[in-house]
C-alpha cells in the first residue's frame, strides 16, 4: 500500500547555462539574507545605526563558513582522508557538510573584529542578530532535502521523506530530521524575540538564550540520526556537543544576569559626537582669533572718531584765524 511522504529533488543543482545553481547554496544565502535583515531591524529598534549588522556580518559570515566546515572535516575526517577518499572533496562545501557549531564559534571571531572595528560591544550586536540567526538555520536546514542527507530511522509517518537510492543512503521513507530541526529552529526564534521583548535581555543574554534553546532541540534530533558519526559511550558526538554547549549557555546566562543586570542603554556610540569635538575644537580657535581682532578694530575705530569729518560743501569752515577776520570789520570803523 503506498503511503504519504515528502518527495525529495531529483537532483540538487540546477544548470543556468554554464552556470550551476544548487539547492544547497541557494538555502545557506537565504537564510543569511534573513538573518541580516532582521538583525538590523532589531539593531535599529536598540538604538543602533542602519546598516552596522551588515557591515559586520561581512566579517562573521565568511569565518562563519570556513567554521562551520573545518568542523565538519574534523569530525568526519573519515570522509575525506584514507583508503578509496579524495583529500581534494574536503574542499566541496556545495556538497554539504556545515557544523553549526564551528560555524557559531568562528563566525563570532569574526564578529568580534567587525565590533572592534566599528568600536560596538559585541554581546550587543549578539543579541540583536539571535533570533535571525535561528531563522537562517532553518532555512539552511533544507539544503539537506536538496542533497539528500541527514535523514533519520526509517518511518512509514505520513510526513516522512522519500529517499533514493545512492552512494552510502538506501532508498525508503524516513524521519525528516532536517524538516524537525528546521521548525524547531523557528520556534528558537521566536521564543527569543518574545523573552527579549518580555524581559529586556542584555550583554549577550538573548543570544545565550538561543543557543541554549537550539542545543535542546539539536539533542534530542541528533539522537535521531542515521548517518554515520563518532560515538562516545554509545552517544554521538553532536550530543554531548550539544549537552556541553547548554551547559555552558545556561551558566553564562545565570552569571550575567547578576553580574550586568538589565540592557545596554548605549549600543552604538555616535561618530559624529566624537567628530564634532573637533570641530568644537576648530570654533574655539576662531573665536580667540576674533577676539584678538577687535582691540586692534577697537583702536582705529578711536583713531578714525578723532579725525575731523571733512566739511559740507558750501559750509563756512572755522579756523583758528578766524576771530581775526572778524574784527578787521570793527577797525574800520573806528
Amino acid at each position: 500500500m503506498d503511503i504519504a511522504y515528502i518527495p525529495s529533488p531529483s537532483t540538487g543543482v540546477i544548470h543556468l547555462g554554464p552556470i550551476p545553481l544548487r539547492g544547497y547554496a541557494f538555502c545557506i544565502i537565504i537564510g543569511v539574507f534573513v538573518a541580516v535583515w532582521l538583525g538590523n531591524r532589531r539593531w535599529i529598534a536598540r538604538g543602533g545605526k542602519p546598516g552596522t549588522v551588515a557591515d559586520i556580518a561581512v566579517w562573521a559570515v565568511p569565518f562563519g563558513l570556513v567554521g562551520g566546515r573545518l568542523y565538519h572535516v574534523i569530525t568526519d575526517y573519515q570522509l575525506y582522508f584514507g583508503e578509496g577518499r579524495n583529500w581534494v572533496d574536503a574542499f566541496k562545501i556545495w556538497e554539504g557538510g556545515l557544523g553549526i557549531w564551528g560555524a557559531i564559534a568562528l563566525g563570532a571571531v569574526g564578529a568580534w573584529i567587525g565590533c572592534r572595528l566599528r568600536g560596538i560591544p559585541l554581546p550587543a550586536w549578539a543579541d540583536a542578530l539571535a533570533p535571525g540567526i535561528a531563522l537562517a538555520q532553518a532555512c539552511g536546514r533544507w539544503g539537506n532535502w536538496f542533497n539528500q542527507e541527514l535523514y533519520g530511522r526509517a518511518t512509514d509517518l505520513p510526513w516522512a521523506v522519500q529517499i533514493t537510492a545512492g552512494p552510502n543512503r538506501d532508498a525508503g521513507t524516513y524521519h525528516p530530521t532536517f524538516l524537525y530541526e528546521s521548525l524547531w529552529c523557528v520556534g528558537v526564534a521566536l521564543l527569543v524575540i518574545w523573552a527579549d521583548r518580555r524581559f529586556k535581555l542584555g550583554h549577550g543574554r538573548a543570544f545565550a538564550l538561543y543557543v541554549a534553546a537550539y542545543c535542546v532541540g539539536r539533542g534530542w534530533i541528533e539522537y535521531m540520526r542515521v548517518d554515520e558519526a563518532h560515538h562516545i559511550l554509545g552517544v554521538r558526538l553532536n550530543v554531548w556537543t550539544s549537552i556541553v554547549v547548554f551547559v555552558l549557555a545556561v551558566v553564562y546566562l545565570v552569571l550575567s544576569a547578576k553580574l550586568r543586570p538589565g540592557r545596554e542603554t548605549v549600543v552604538e556610540p555616535d561618530r559624529d559626537a566624537s567628530d564634532g569635538k573637533d570641530g568644537d575644537a576648530d570654533a574655539k580657535d576662531d573665536a580667540a582669533k576674533d577676539a584678538e581682532a577687535k582691540p586692534s578694530a577697537a583702536t582705529d575705530g578711536a583713531a578714525d572718531t578723532a579725525k575731523p569729518e571733512p566739511a559740507k560743501a558750501g559750509a563756512p569752515v572755522l579756523t583758528k584765524e578766524a576771530p581775526a577776520e572778524a574784527e578787521a570789520p570793527e577797525a574800520g570803523k573806528r
